[in-house]
């Protein structure tokens, strides 16, 4: 297996970095750009922007923000939030964004996975899962759907995604750990990396999702300090999980 990734997640609305609590009671921790630069310089391996607030008639802003936070990172970076399209993804990724994030429209409409993939490439899709109960839901985490998780997982990785970011809606804020089984169950039907999130409260329950999976995404835990980012990297690894050496966006 790879090395492992510490990808610390930006969920955005309006502009604005937040955080909340299963989906929920959101509050504003900070700037994307800034936040994206100091975490870029503090030892990420990745960045995930999560747009919990797209519409499309913010697509606008969003584009401009890609380009704002490629214009200071080192490091590759996935946006997802309202990419209903080819056409939306394709402003995303053109406008300096590694990887795309499909979530709500692809289980409506899978084959905008293959389209995405035929287009991009397979390393530029990435599928976001959000679950709870075995099963996936749509619109940030509101709506139930008739999807299990695993067979929605497996599907999506046939049509070309690249990697499975997969939540737990339950785990999600409250720092109490990650849904290992969850994720083992996930990690065992496919055969693409799986990025775990919701959870982390600690570098003991990141670790512990690293030995489960290929990356992690961490975002309460390092969001009141971004600094601390660099300390959360050390102490991942003394507890025995090496993780991906730090390489600029063009190595």
């Amino acid at each position: 297996m790879p090395l492992a990734r510490l990808i610390p997640c930006l969920d955005v609305a309006n502009g604005r970095v937040v955080k909340g609590v299963s989906f929920s009671t959101l509050r504003d921790v900070g700037d994307p750009v800034e936040l994206a630069q100091l975490y870029s310089d503090g030892g990420a391996d990745e960045l995930v922007f999560l747009d919990i607030a797209a519409t499309p008639e913010r697509a606008a802003t969003t584009v401009g923000l890609v380009a704002r936070v490629a214009d200071v990172l080192t490091i590759p970076f996935t946006v997802g939030g309202g990419v209903r399209t080819l056409a939306d993804a394709s402003r995303v990724i053109e406008s300096g964004a590694d990887r795309v994030s499909l979530n709500s429209r692809a289980v409506a409409d899978p084959s905008l996975i293959d389209a995405v993939a035929r287009r991009y490439g397979t390393q530029a899709v990435v599928v976001a899962i959000d679950a709870l109960d075995g099963v996936v839901y749509t619109h940030g985490g509101r709506e139930a759907t008739g999807a299990s998780v695993v067979p929605w997982a497996v599907e999506a990785t046939e049509r070309g995604a690249g990697e499975i970011l997969l939540t737990s809606i339950r785990h999600d804020g409250h720092r109490r750990g990650y849904d290992l089984e969850l994720i083992g169950a996930v990690r065992d039907a496919v055969s693409t990396p799986v990025i775990a999130s919701g959870g982390a409260g600690s570098a003991h329950d990141v670790a512990e999702a690293l030995r489960v999976c290929d990356a992690a995404l961490v975002a309460s835990i390092v969001h009141d300090s971004p600094g601390e980012l660099e300390r959360l990297r050390e102490e991942i690894e003394k507890l025995g999980v090496a993780l991906r050496p730090r390489r600029r966006r063009d190595g």
